[in-house]
């Protein structure tokens, strides 16, 4: 599984982190930064994450900012992509088991070392559930489809 991460300025102080934890459960990352502690605008970061989910090229995302807020709102602006905000091991299995979420949205600001790596694993290794849930899913899916078709029309 491929995995793309990123990161703004706030963000960065957890993302090395994030890349370890990746990469010794065995993933391969597409990490598009930040790469220093410069000032970045999230949505930029989000966006580049987000448009490698909904185009396949990568299997999941992981982005952080200080709270995950800004990044989940601008990576779920992406058809295709699912962006959660996780705080803690509950959120992160739920956002997996019943969302299908592929993009995980983590606060660098307010949460510690090992939660963020419990929260990794658990994110990374917990398969959506389907059933009922991949009804709902799909229902999300079409509201995606219905939304662009509306644009489309009112150009």
């Amino acid at each position: 599984m491929r995995i793309a991460i990123g990161a703004d300025h706030r963000g960065y102080a957890i993302r090395e982190q994030v890349v370890e934890v990746v990469k010794r459960l065995g993933y391969e990352i597409v990490d598009v930064g930040t790469f220093s502690p410069e000032a970045v605008d999230y949505p930029d970061v989000a966006a580049e994450v987000a448009r490698l989910v909904g185009r396949g090229e990568v299997d999941r995302g992981i982005l952080a900012c200080g709270t995950g807020l800004g990044m989940c709102i601008a990576a779920n602006k992406i058809a295709g992509v699912r962006a959660a905000p996780c705080h803690d091991e509950t959120t992160t299995e739920m956002s997996r088991r019943h969302n299908d979420a592929n993009v995980l949205c983590l606060s660098a600001d307010l949460l510690g070392r090992r939660l963020i790596e419990r929260m990794i694993e658990i994110w990374l290794n917990r398969p959506f559930e389907g059933g009922r849930h991949a009804r709902r899913v799909d229902k999300i899916t079409e509201i995606e489809r219905q939304v662009e078709a509306e644009r489309r029309n009112s150009v």
